[in-house]
C-alpha cells in the first residue's frame, strides 16, 4: 500500500498564518512604494506644467501666463479656461468633455499638449484637472476680500505679472496639487492676525503636497503640524461631498511653520507669523 503522507490540517494551518503575517508585514511597505511611483509621476507632471511656463514666459517678453483658472485679466487669456462646475464647492463637476474643452482652450495647452500632465495620478475620479497656480503668480485678484490682502494698490505691488518680478525663484512656488478642480488660483491669506489658512492645506501623496517652482524644479513639502495633517486628511476624505473647512486657524507651533512655509513661498513679502 502507497505509505506517502500529505499536509495535516495543522500544518497547512500554520502556513496560512505565515502567509498570512508575511501580506501584514508586506502591504503597507507595497502601498507606499506604490504611492511613491504615482508622487513621482505627480512630480514629472508638474515639471512638464513649469517648463510649459516658462515657454510661454519666454515668448511673451518674460510675461508670466494667467494663472486664474477660468477668469481673464483684460485680454489675458487664462491658463486653462472654465473646467470647474460652479457648484464645485459641494462636490460638483462638469462632464469629462467639457473639462478637457476647457484645458485645450487655455492660454498654455499650446507648450503642453498632452491631456495626461494635467492631472495627478490620485487625483479624484471625474476631475481632470487637479493643478492649480498661486494666487501671486497673476492669479486671482481680490482686493477688499476676506482673504484681507489689502487695498487694491498693495495687490499690484504683489500680484507676480513678469518674471523679473520673482525674487528667489527656487522658493516661490507657481503650480500645486489640490487632487481635484477647482475655480481661480490657491488663495492663500498675505495679510491676517492672527494668521490662518484660506484654501484648505492639501492632502497629496502622504501627509504634505506636491508643487512646483518658479525656477522650473518640483518637490513634495511634508506637513509639520498634527493640527495641519489631522484637517488636510479630514478635508481630502470629505472633498467629493465638499465637506471643505476654509480658514483653518493653527495654533501650536508646528501648525503656524507649515502655514507659514505657504504664505512666504507665496507671497514672500507677508507678516511675521512663526515666534
Amino acid at each position: 500500500m502507497d505509505k506517502r503522507r500529505g499536509f495535516t490540517l495543522v500544518e497547512l494551518l500554520v502556513v496560512i498564518a505565515i502567509i498570512a503575517i508575511l501580506m501584514a508585514i508586506l502591504m503597507p511597505t507595497l502601498r507606499l512604494a506604490k504611492e511613491q511611483g504615482k508622487r513621482a509621476v505627480c512630480l514629472s507632471n508638474m515639471k512638464q506644467l513649469m517648463l510649459a511656463w516658462i515657454l510661454y514666459a519666454e515668448d511673451y517678453e518674460d510675461s508670466i501666463v494667467n494663472g486664474d483658472a477660468g477668469h481673464w485679466h483684460g485680454n489675458e487669456r487664462p491658463w486653462v479656461e472654465k473646467c470647474w462646475h460652479n457648484d464645485y464647492a459641494i462636490g460638483a463637476k462638469l462632464p469629462v468633455e467639457e473639462q478637457l474643452d476647457g484645458i485645450m482652450a487655455g492660454a498654455l495647452w499650446p507648450y503642453c499638449l498632452n491631456l495626461e500632465l494635467y492631472k495627478c495620478p490620485t487625483g479624484y475620479r471625474g476631475h481632470m484637472l487637479t493643478y492649480t497656480i498661486a494666487d501671486s503668480m497673476d492669479g486671482r485678484p481680490q482686493p477688499g476680500s476676506p482673504r484681507g490682502r489689502g487695498p487694491e494698490d498693495v495687490i499690484n505691488q504683489l500680484l507676480i505679472k513678469n518674471r523679473s518680478q520673482i525674487r528667489q525663484p527656487d522658493s516661490r512656488f507657481v503650480f500645486l496639487d489640490e487632487g481635484w478642480t477647482s475655480a481661480d488660483s490657491y488663495a492663500v491669506y498675505q495679510t491676517r492676525n492672527p494668521p490662518q489658512w484660506w484654501d484648505d492645506p492639501p492632502w497629496r501623496h502622504g501627509a504634505g503636497v506636491t508643487i512646483s517652482f518658479a525656477d522650473g524644479h518640483s518637490g513634495h513639502w511634508k506637513w509639520k503640524g498634527a493640527e495641519t495633517i489631522k484637517h488636510a486628511k479630514e478635508f481630502d476624505v470629505g472633498r467629493p461631498a465638499g465637506s471643505g473647512k476654509q480658514n483653518l486657524l493653527p495654533t501650536t507651533l508646528e501648525g503656524k511653520q507649515d502655514l507659514y512655509l505657504v504664505r512666504k513661498s507665496c507671497w514672500w513679502e507677508i507678516e511675521p507669523t512663526v515666534p
